[in-house]
């Protein structure tokens, strides 16, 4: 705890007279006494304040389940409630056993943690059962991304092993690269280690959450194609409403309100101050990070308001949802290190991409119930840009710690090299999900020949009859 009350016996002696060496151990024990209720008092004032950021970053399932609930139709109800049940049991489970230590376990090369496993050796020095906690709930907030959007199709026992892998492994090993002070792009790193000098800047997850559920949910949607009946065979889109607004809504608040434990919790202190002895310390950041994404979120609806309103020519309280949420996944990487009016530019940029992303959907014929792909894909990715283009001087020293010459945002005159290490971890995050996904020529002539060299046994399959019989009816006179 910074600012401990020091006694030294030694020095209060020669101010006492006689007995002066026993007096002045006893004063300096009953200081010492006050000085450890008052470093007890700060640890435990920090984890309770981490513990109920949990609770609200753990409340937004309820926000997934309900508007997953409310955008899908009426008959795959009960389906998509149970995906996201068991995103937060199933994660329980395997963040408990790989994840964290993937994330957060120490390494020496940067990549991957390779300690606590089932919390083996915990809590630590510098983490608590509580950040388990806070971590675990960022974990399955991303698996919930992803149920989105490959709702309607899926079938459960390949959704359950998806939701698995993503919050025991491929979520762990990004979160470990951008937030673990071993990681290979950590802004926590030894100065001269940074990359470009900074480290990527993604507070509480634009990329490392928002990004990895969009792109992974964007490539399962792939994989498994639009839902019947979404498009007509000259490529025109057909809507497949949700079966219930009023459920939408309910979610988009609960995700709001949840929100503000996901931006504001994850400084995981709240009794450090900036400046000894004055009212300005970590607890003025928390608050103005809570601002800004307040600010972030109402733009970003009200854009997609009347952005919607031009292209549609109707009042949209869905778009309106996702705008808001399109707002709060931008802001997120930025949070806290950005002034409230840049907070402003960011929602409205967000609302932009989300509609441009929706309108490249239909063109390609992407189907995504939810838009989460557009969403958090889409606009994580802008977050990341913007932290590279509007991040302030003051707020990164006293978010990452005071170092002379760190790089900062480019509009606020701190150079490019922060921008270049926002667009490495844009890249890397697409590449990273990307190369566990097998390419489609692959995928047709099976692993077995283009990866092990050939077949187990010789046989047919139902996509390699089908075709030999089209082939026979075409040349049957």
């Amino acid at each position: 705890m910074s600012g401990a009350l020091t006694c030294s016996a030694s020095d209060l002696s020669a101010l006492l007279g006689p007995n002066a060496t026993a007096a002045a151990e006893y004063i300096c024990g009953q200081l010492g006494t006050v000085n450890n209720r008052f470093t007890d008092a700060a640890f435990a004032v920090d984890n309770t304040y981490l513990l109920f950021s949990a609770y609200l970053v753990f409340s937004m399932q309820l926000g997934f389940a309900m508007l997953c609930a409310g955008s899908v139709r009426a008959k795959n109800t009960m389906n998509i409630m149970l995906t996201n049940v068991l995103d937060a049991a199933a994660g329980g489970l395997f963040y408990y056993l790989f994840g964290y230590a993937f994330a957060f376990g120490g390494s020496s090369e940067g990549f991957i943690g390779r300690q606590n496993f089932a919390l083996k050796d915990f809590p630590t020095l510098t983490s608590d059962y509580s950040f388990f906690l806070y971590q675990w709930a960022f974990a399955i907030a991303a698996a919930g991304i992803t149920s989105g959007s490959i709702a309607e199709r899926t079938q459960f026992v390949a959704y359950l092993i998806y939701s698995s892998f993503l919050t025991g492994f491929v979520y762990p090993v990004v979160s470990h690269w951008f937030w673990s002070p071993d990681g290979w792009a950590s802004p926590f790193r030894p100065t001269g280690d940074r990359l470009f000098g900074t480290g990527a800047i993604d507070f509480a997850g634009s990329g490392v959450v928002h990004m990895v559920g969009g792109i992974a949910g964007l490539m399962g949607a792939l994989i498994e194609g639009p839902r019947r009946g979404r498009f007509e065979k000259s490529g025109r889109p057909i809507a497949l409403r949700g079966h219930s607004a009023s459920l939408v809504v309910l979610g988009t608040f609960l995700l709001w309100f949840g929100w503000y434990g996901f931006n504001p919790g994850s400084f995981t202190k709240i009794l450090v101050p900036y400046e000894s002895g004055s009212s300005y310390g970590q607890w003025s950041g928390i608050g103005r990070t809570a601002v800004t994404t307040t600010l972030a979120g109402s733009t970003a609806a009200l854009t997609t308001l009347f952005g919607k309103r031009l292209l549609s020519g109707h009042w949209n309280v869905t778009d309106v949802c996702n705008g808001l949420l399109g707002g709060f996944a931008a802001i997120t990487g930025g949070c806290s290190v950005v002034e409230p009016w840049a907070a402003i530019v960011c929602g409205f940029v967000a609302a932009l991409v989300l509609i441009g992303c929706n309108k490249l959907a239909e063109i390609v014929q992407y189907d995504d119930p939810l838009e989460a792909a557009q969403l958090h894909g889409g606009c994580g990715a802008w977050g990341l840009i913007f932290v590279g283009l509007f991040a302030k001087e003051k707020y990164m020293n006293e978010v990452y710690g005071a170092t002379p010459g760190r790089p900062y945002g480019l509009f606020m005159g701190g150079g490019g090299k922060l921008l270049g290490a926002q667009f490495v971890q844009i890249l890397v995050i697409a590449g990273w999900l990307d190369l566990l996904r097998i390419s489609e020529k692959d995928e047709m002539a099976g692993m077995d020949m283009t990866r092990h060299g050939g077949f187990a046994y010789m046989y047919y399959d139902n996509d390699e009859e089908s075709h030999r019989a089209t082939q026979l009816q075409r040349v049957d006179p």
